[in-house]
């Protein structure tokens, strides 16, 4: 997200959580990446920074002036192979940021 704010506010939800977050750059440079020739772009990049192009992707659809906005990209942890199924990675740090956004 290019807004502080709700990045401070995520990682606090995921500690609260016990969930592991960090916010990644917004590299502009990976947006060459999402450039197509037949298209207004790609809707997903290469192999490499795809939770960075993923969200410059969105970025491209959000008044970032009128909208706070996060990417949580959950496909890497959402799988335990060693348990034989899905996390849940992500679910209780978007409940703890409603619940503290909602007292606000």
């Amino acid at each position: 997200s290019p807004n502080d704010e709700i990045c401070t506010e995520l990682q606090a939800a995921a500690t609260r959580a016990g969930e592991k977050l960090w916010r990644m750059p917004m590299e502009a440079g990976y947006f060459e990446q999402l450039k197509s020739p037949i298209a207004d772009m790609k809707n997903t990049g290469t192999r490499y920074g795809g939770s960075i192009t993923a969200a410059l992707f969105l970025e491209k659809f959000v008044s970032n002036d009128k909208v706070k906005w996060a990417h949580l990209d959950i496909a890497g942890p959402v799988w335990n192979d060693k348990k034989g199924g899905a996390t849940g990675f992500g679910a209780a740090t978007l409940a703890e940021w409603v619940l503290a956004y909602s007292s606000k």
